[in-house]
Order: C-alpha cells, then sequence, then structure tokens
C-alpha cells in the first residue's frame, strides 16, 4: 500500500520519493517490519494463547524433556502470517502476479493448517483435519498455482531466439552469402526450469514428452502442472513433518527462504540474470520483497521458539511455510534444486516413507515388523537411544538443542552448496 501511496504521488516532488522504486529498500523495510511485528506483537499473541489455554497436545514417546512441553501455547503459525502478510501488504508491488499468488498461497495454506490446529485444541480430536482432506486441499492450492503458471500471459521467461537476417549490399541487393544469425530475446511461455550439470542449467520438461505436435504441446504443460502440485504438495507436508522440536523447522525454513530470496532477485534483474547466464523471469524480483518478510517473520519468530520454545508454530505454521516455499521454488523456476536446498525436508519425509514401508514390509514377512530408524521423522531417530533399528543401533540420544543447531549446520551447508551449482555447467 506504501508502495502504491508512492507511485500515486509520484508526480509531485517528496523528498526520498524515488527510494520505494528500489527493490532493495523495499526488501530491507519488508524484514525489518516483519521482524518487529513477530517479535512485538508475537509476545501479545502467546499472552493470548495462553490465556485461552491453548496448549499443545504432547504424547509420550520416550524423549528426553518431552513431557515438560506439556501446555506450551500452539497455533503460532498466526504470528508468521500476521507478519508476513502486514509487510508485503505494505512494501510490495501488489498488482504483480507473483506477489499475488504467494499471498494466495499463504491465506490458503494458513486456513488448512489453522483448521487443522482448530480441531485438534478446541474441538479435542487428536487426529485434527483427516490426511486426505489436507491433501485435496493442498492439491487444489498446487493446481491452481500450475493453471496459473500455464495460462497467465504474466508469467513467461526470456527465450534467446536466434533470426536469420539478410544484409543488403551497396547495390541494394540482397546476398545469401550475407545472410547472418542474430540472437533475439523473447518472452514467452515456457516449461523450462533450472537443473544443474547440463547446458545452460535449462531444463526442458518437453523432453519427457514421448509426442511431438500440438499432443506434445498439451502433454508437456501437463507433466509440468503435474510437477507442479507434487512439489508444493511435498515441500508443505516436508516442513509439517520437520516441525517436531523446537526452533528446527523455523530456522531451517528461513535458511531456504534466503536462498530462495536471492534467486528472486537475481533471476528478476536483467543485467544480474544476464551476468551470471541463469535464466531472466520478468517481474519475478518482487518476490524478493515477499521472501525478505518471510525469513524476517521467522527469526522473529525464533525469538520465541528456539529450545526451550515458548510457542510451538503448529500446522498453522508450518503447512504454510511448507506452501511459501514451494510455490517461490515453482515461481522462479528452482523447483528440481529442492532434493539439495531442502535436503532437511526431504530427509524428514523420506525417513517416514522408508520406516512405513520397510515395517509393513518385515511384519508380512517375519510376523514382525522391524525398524531402520529408531524412530520417524529422522530427528526423533537422533534424539532416541535403546531401540534397536538397522542404522545407528547403539548411538545416544543427542541433546535437543545440540541437535537442532547441528540440523541448521547441514541446512547452511546444503544452502551454500545449491547456490554453487548455480556456476558449475
Amino acid at each position: 500500500m506504501i508502495y502504491h501511496l508512492f507511485e500515486w504521488l509520484k508526480d509531485y516532488d517528496i523528498p526520498g520519493q524515488g527510494l520505494m522504486t528500489y527493490l532493495s529498500v523495499r526488501a530491507i523495510l519488508a524484514f525489518t517490519t516483519a521482524l518487529l511485528i513477530s517479535i512485538f506483537a508475537g509476545k501479545r499473541i502467546i499472552g493470548w494463547l495462553q490465556k485461552k489455554q491453548i496448549g499443545e497436545t504432547i504424547r509420550d514417546l520416550g524423549l528426553e524433556g518431552q513431557m515438560q512441553k506439556k501446555g506450551t501455547p500452539t497455533m503460532g503459525g498466526i504470528i508468521i502470517f500476521i507478519s508476513i502478510v502486514v509487510p508485503v501488504l505494505l512494501f510490495s508491488n501488489l498488482t504483480n502476479i507473483y506477489t499475488l499468488l504467494l499471498l494466495l498461497t499463504a491465506v490458503w495454506f494458513f486456513l488448512i493448517g489453522f483448521t487443522d490446529d482448530y480441531i485438534k485444541v478446541f474441538k479435542k480430536n487428536k487426529e485434527g483435519l483427516s490426511a486426505k482432506a489436507k491433501l485435496v486441499a493442498q492439491g487444489a492450492m498446487a493446481l491452481a498455482i500450475g493453471l496459473a503458471v500455464c495460462f497467465s500471459d504474466q508469467i513467461v521467461v526470456r527465450e534467446n531466439v536466434e533470426t536469420a537476417v539478410t544484409l543488403v549490399d551497396s547495390n541494394g541487393s540482397e546476398n545469401a552469402a550475407n545472410t547472418v544469425a542474430v540472437e533475439k530475446h523473447d518472452m514467452i511461455k515456457s516449461t523450462k526450469t533450472t537443473l544443474p550439470f547440463i547446458k545452460d542449467h535449462e531444463f526442458d520438461y518437453k523432453w519427457l514428452s514421448p509426442f511431438d505436435g500440438a499432443l506434445g504441446w498439451y502433454t508437456k504443460w501437463a507433466i509440468y502442472v503435474l510437477m507442479i502440485v507434487i512439489v508444493i504438495v511435498a515441500c508443505s507436508n516436508g516442513v509439517n513433518l520437520t516441525d517436531g522440536i523446537d526452533g528446527l523447522a523455523t530456522g531451517t525454513s528461513a535458511i531456504v527462504g534466503v536462498v530462495l530470496g536471492i534467486f528472486a532477485w537475481l533471476g528478476g534483474n536483467i543485467l544480474d540474470s544476464g551476468y551470471l547466464n541463469i535464466m531472466y523471469i520478468p517481474g519475478s524480483g518482487e518476490i524478493a520483497v515477499f521472501m525478505s518478510a518471510f525469513v524476517g517473520a521467522l527469526i522473529g519468530f525464533l525469538w520465541y521458539n528456539a529450545y526451550p520454545a515458548q510457542v510451538f508454530m503448529g500446522d498453522t505454521g508450518s503447512l504454510m511455510l511448507g506452501g511459501i516455499i514451494g510455490v517461490t521454488a515453482i515461481l522462479i523456476r528452482k523447483e528440481l534444486l529442492i532434493p539439495i536446498l531442502c535436503g532437511i525436508f526431504f530427509a524428514e519425509s523420506l525417513s517416514v516413507i522408508i520406516q512405513t514401508r520397510y515395517f509393513k514390509y518385515t511384519k508380512k514377512k517375519y510376523g514382525e515388523g522391524r525398524r531402520i530408524f529408531k524412530m520417524t521423522p529422522l530427528h526423533h531417530h537422533f534424539q532416541k537411544e535403546g531401540i534397536p533399528c538397522k542404522f545407528q543401533p547403539n548411538s545416544k540420544a543427542i541433546p535437543e538443542a545440540r541437535l537442532v543447531t547441528r540440523f541448521w549446520i547441514v541446512g547452511i551447508i546444503l544452502a551454500v552448496i545449491t547456490i554453487a551449482l548455480l556456476k558449475i555447467r
């Protein structure tokens, strides 16, 4: 709103008015505002949650210090949501398609998580929203994003196209021998995305289509939309699974948010993207403002969520954070980097899948279920001791604060690797 106010007043000579035209200034303002809201409003919201006795219900899993967390306020994702949305509304370009899609994503996934937590806390139903209902709701939003990417004329990339140009000689006649190829820059709809280790770091989903012609065109977009749905749903649930110990999902999401913000900044600038030889996506620089608010909100929330946590984000926060990360990766064409950049979320999700499948397989084969991990998601494996499993059967439990810090370190290493991959061709 402030951005649009300054745009409206651009014909008047107001000192400092031009600052709002700079992404860097608006990103800094969004980060700072989100941080302050998260810290100061967060304290009041936590007090309100305590007053309403909106506390976490804890199942005894035999983990050190676990039962001490009983009654800790949950649904702290409300703090994160407010801290993201308010700065975005103030400092972002609200006519930008990328900003609108991310705002819609934040609201939609917030409502899914809020509904889930509401059922758990107020309806006293520990199961919350059914897994099927959550998947359907997540999939619906992911499909909407996919269709927007597919059909919106505002979501394009710059394509370098070689055009044959015939030069005219001094006599005014054309000569085929003087024909040269000239590179032309076109903004087009494309199914291209970023993938390291290949030429120009560009992978086109049409390469997966077995058809040519019109059928091939429809098939490549269908494949792309399907990938978009998978990425967004997987990211949302990955962060949700990671949110199991104090500060883990918050800190890890903030690290991912920084990298995505950098990618959006560079990919939305024609000079920077050209210099670095990365995909240029017109208008995507506005995503950097959104991600600045995202990171600021998380750092502010970490003030209360760090060990020992004064508040948990609940599904209200975790599903929203994962949705935003997934949609951002899609919009800046970096979704194939997710397994590396979001390696923590990927490992957490994979550990649950592997454990479940292996347990069912061994129960059918041997009559009793066996474990690969002591407990899943993966962070609980390192907290647990004394349960036989194939992976580290005799390891000691790692204290929660140390475990979270080590996961953050791994997340930072993965973030650095992801950025470095863009220069490996």
